[in-house]
């Protein structure tokens, strides 16, 4: 008898977990099918029948987050998120270069508004592409105003590209210079008794070396120092030249900025219009009436405006054809195999590369980078391919942006031409592995490893056994002879012998203006002069267009996208977090990047061996 209820039994929990299953199946189809239902319902009846731009319009520049490259995630995961609220604010810098070119030429557009209140911060590396692309708008005679409500260092040297610059009269300009703070980990890890197993090459290769110490150590202190003061230079130079006030007016602000407070009677607003920072101080009623007055005047007691995004997206694109320059972007992390756009996966920036090969159309290739580094593995994966382009007939330039160092650096060596901004962080040419194990933290709790192999290597590399001599031994020949590698390879493609790079790489850190005079890069410039210099290589003369080599939308994945941001829009969904939540996320996202690259170094089950400065551009 218990025989026969025991399959009975199995059977009941079988169809048990079947019945759980269809119904989990179910209610998450149904979810999809309410948000998609309550998506079209919102377009219908919320979303207006168009977008008509009249005369005396206001283009409006309202950049939100951070300015990328390219958007982060696939496209499939921007629509979701972007439907239900919760996408990563981002804006792209092609979008806003776009709405700039084609303003220029509108006339349609009477004058831009620059509004910074929702901008995070800007890298350095983007202003020299906007200065091109507002001075372009302002010969054609229509002028730019920038208004915020207060504005950082990087809000304030986007507003400063302005003819005229406004601050609510609570406001204030914080400008405090750049820094490179982080968090260090090695008496925590002591305490987890967490043995991180480092090997490195060059006393500038520091960017593990949060892991290992307390404090910065002078060797990194020395190079950083350096390149953030070249950097922190060119920002007083850009400003002062746009604000048409000599650098040693905002030096002083910043050095004595309480006694120009105190004389200001410690009105923040009052101090920055008197030395020059801002023309006026105007709440948003005077804003919008000033506007108004300017252009024309709105169904809704304001001005007549358009959004950036909105004016690029009711302009006409025609299919791109005939000869073409191809734009590759390389942003984010270098990983190995394929990885959605923010992340430069081996495998999918490897297809892109391919595809530019392989379109008849595209008579050269801009790579523009802009990563920190990854795996030294993954980078050269890309690297062959990109010889293999170039070997192929077809000029290959790279364009730096922001950031383009270690493993950024080791893509970017075999093209035809290196260009940079004067503030692009590069260089940091070096390798370094670790592994990190945890036998002495299971030890704390009782649990401990044992067993046998059949050679001495067997088991070497368990995250819960201590690494042996002989293991570490052959892991720091192995990132030696990396080291050595990268350095001949840019021997190879650079015109320096590997005595000369040895000399300034050892895993420092440049700037474009410092790499340029050391040989690592050939010119100064932006994405656009990177982009006619690949066309001149290829004999097209001024006949061609500009095509991004990037996975293209599938059918559901631009409904949804379009649907979601009509939606949003119509419903008045804010889902952009304020600027004043910046600092926290920035922190727990350090936190959550430094831990978890442990974790899964741990869980990989073999060592890492890191192309990367583990830096990013300051804000």
């Amino acid at each position: 008898m218990s025989s026969s209820r025991k399959p009975n039994v199995l059977i009941r929990i079988w169809l048990g977990f079947w019945r759980g299953l269809t119904a989990l199946r179910m209610a998450v189809f149904n979810i999809v099918f309410l948000l998609i239902l309550g998506l079209l319902i919102r377009l219908f009846f919320f979303a207006d029948d168009g977008l008509r731009i009249e005369p005396d319009t206001t283009l409006v520049i309202a950049p939100v987050g951070l300015i990328v490259e390219e958007y982060t995630g696939t496209p499939g995961e921007r629509a979701i998120n972007e439907a239900l609220g919760q996408e990563m604010p981002e804006t792209r810098l092609r979008d806003i270069l776009a709405a700039l070119e084609a303003a220029a030429e509108d006339e349609r557009i009477v004058q831009v508004l620059i509004d910074t209140d929702q901008l995070w911060g800007l890298a350095p590396g983007m202003m020299m592409e906007l200065s091109a692309a507002f001075q372009r708008l302002r010969a054609s005679g229509k002028p730019v105003i920038a208004y915020g409500g207060s504005m950082n260092q990087g809000q304030y040297m986007l507003a400063s590209l302005a003819d005229e610059l406004w601050l609510h009269p609570d406001g204030l300009v914080i400008l405090e210079g750049y820094g490179r703070f982080r968090q260090y980990y090695r008496e925590g890890l002591e305490k987890l008794a967490v043995d991180v197993n480092l090997f490195r090459v060059g006393e500038y290769k520091s960017a593990m070396e949060p892991f290992i110490r307390n404090d910065m150590s002078d060797e990194a202190r020395q190079s950083a120092e350096y390149w953030l003061n070249g950097l922190w230079s060119e920002y007083l130079r850009q400003v002062a030249s746009h604000r048409g006030m000599p650098a040693d007016v905002l030096v002083d602000l910043i050095e004595n900025v309480v006694g120009h407070l105190s004389d200001s009677g410690g009105d923040a607003a009052a101090m920055a219009l008197e030395s020059g920072l801002v023309d006026r101080l105007m709440a948003g009623p005077e804003v919008r009436a000033e506007l108004a007055s300017r252009g024309a005047p709105d169904d809704n007691g304001g001005f007549r405006k358009v959004g950036f995004m909105d004016y690029i997206n009711a302009e006409s694109l025609l299919p791109v054809s005939g000869k073409q320059v191809g734009i590759i972007v390389a942003q984010g992390a270098i990983t190995e195999g394929n990885q959605p756009p923010g992340t430069i996966g081996s495998a999918s920036t490897a297809r892109r590369i391919r595809q530019a090969a392989r379109n008849d159309d595209i008579k050269a290739v801009v790579l523009r980078i802009d990563s920190g580094g990854g795996s030294a593995f993954a980078s050269e994966v890309i690297r062959r391919e990109l010889v293999a382009l170039r070997d192929s007939g077809k000029p290959l330039v790279v364009s730096m942006g922001n950031v383009a160092a270690s493993g950024g650096y080791w893509i970017a060596m075999g093209a035809d031409e290196v260009w940079a901004y004067p503030t692009t962080i590069t260089g940091s040419i070096g390798i370094f592995g670790f592994f990190p194990t945890f036998q002495d933290t299971l030890g704390k709790i009782g649990v401990h490893t044992d067993g046998v192999g059949t050679t001495w290597l067997s088991g070497g590399l368990r995250a819960d056994r201590a690494l042996s001599d002989g293991v570490s031994n052959l892991l720091q020949t192995i990132i030696e002879h990396g080291y050595r590698e990268f350095i001949d390879l840019v021997a190879a493609h650079r015109p320096l012998n590997p005595e000369q790079v040895d000399a300034v790489a050892r895993g420092r850190v440049w700037t474009g203006e410092q790499a340029q005079q050391r040989g690592l890069v050939d010119r100064l410039g932006t994405l656009d002069e990177a982009v006619s210099s690949a066309a001149a290589m290829a004999g097209l003369g001024e006949d061609y267009r500009i095509r991004y080599v990037e996975p293209e939308l599938a059918p559901w994945q631009a409904f949804l996208m379009n649907m979601g941001a009509r939606a949003v829009a119509a419903a008045g969904v804010d889902a952009i977090p304020r600027a004043s939540f910046w600092l926290p996320r920035q922190l727990l996202a350090r936190l959550q990047s430094d831990l978890g690259l442990i974790v899964s170094q741990a869980d990989s089950g073999r060592p890492g061996i890191m192309a990367h400065c583990l830096c990013e551009a300051p804000l």
